[in-house]
């Protein structure tokens, strides 16, 4: 048993769709997350820039005693992963190895797409994880650099004429590839299931980085005897921009009506 909390982070509040499916499999977990939102998107930035911001996340986080890191976000996964495990004296997961893994089980046609930044298209990370686990497998990897930024603004209900119209303008060459999975590479795409699964039709399987993440934070801290054991958990978030923007749409990712606590902190000084 460990009773110290998990620390999730991520460029903005896309992570909290992994606070929510970490919530559902260790209701037990106090969560301490950290979005980014002064500094979203990551997915623009230069490799350098990704990983000082990934650093100053991870020095914030650290101040809570945690015992294990979930990065929630794509483009630092692909990027920085290797850099902030080799710094971190606690387990660091990223969410990559347990997506590809999953893809990989259920793809029949051996023909996955990627969507993804383009920071974690250009970086090759998710093309060097599938070549290792099969190297017959085809993957198409395609940036979609909006998407991002219009979840950010709350455009992703079904309906909505901008993000349907982009994501069709993106996800439309995946579904002539004849792909039967599809890794939603960033965790504010959970957010545009409706829309993604309407597109690409009901012979296409979703693949939820963000949600293959949280098992496989659950599985390892199962593995360690590291599962936190009291009646219920908690969610504390910290932003780096206004606390009220994050508020106004903390309940769409978690998934749940109830506030949580929210905090502005400056994560320059980190």
């Amino acid at each position: 048993m460990n009773q110290r909390p998990i620390g999730v982070f991520d460029s903005g509040l896309g992570g909290l769709t992994a606070v929510r499916q970490l919530r559902r499999l260790m209701p037990s977990e106090n969560i301490i997350y950290f979005g980014d939102t002064a500094r979203v998107p990551y997915g623009n930035r230069s490799r350098d820039t990704l990983l000082k911001y990934a650093r100053q996340d991870m020095g914030f986080l650290r101040g809570f005693d945690l015992k294990a890191v979930v990065i929630a976000c794509g483009t630092v996964s692909t990027n920085c992963l290797e850099d902030l495990q080799a710094e971190s004296s606690i387990p660091v997961i990223g969410v990559v190895e347990p997506a590809v893994r999953r893809a990989a089980e259920i793809s029949s046609a051996r023909r996955v797409g990627l969507a993804a930044t383009r920071a974690s298209v250009s970086s090759g990370a998710y093309e060097r994880a599938f070549r290792r686990l099969d190297p017959a497998l085809e993957v198409y990897p395609l940036a979609c650099p909006l998407l991002v930024p219009l979840v950010e603004e709350g455009r992703c209900r079904p309906g909505d004429a901008v993000i349907e119209t982009v994501a069709a303008e993106y996800l439309l060459p995946l579904r002539e590839r004849e792909i039967d999975t599809l890794v939603l590479g960033c965790t504010h795409y959970p957010l545009l299931t409706d829309v993604i699964g309407a597109l690409m039709g009901p012979s296409v399987a979703l693949v939820d980085v963000g949600a293959e993440a949280a098992r496989a934070c659950r599985d390892l801290l199962s593995c360690r005897d590291e599962l936190a054991q009291r009646p219920a958990g908690s969610v504390s978030c910290y932003t780096s921009d206004r606390a009220v923007n994050f508020q106004r749409l903390a309940a769409t990712f978690l998934g749940e009506d109830a506030a949580v606590p929210i905090q502005q902190i400056d994560i320059t000084k980190y």
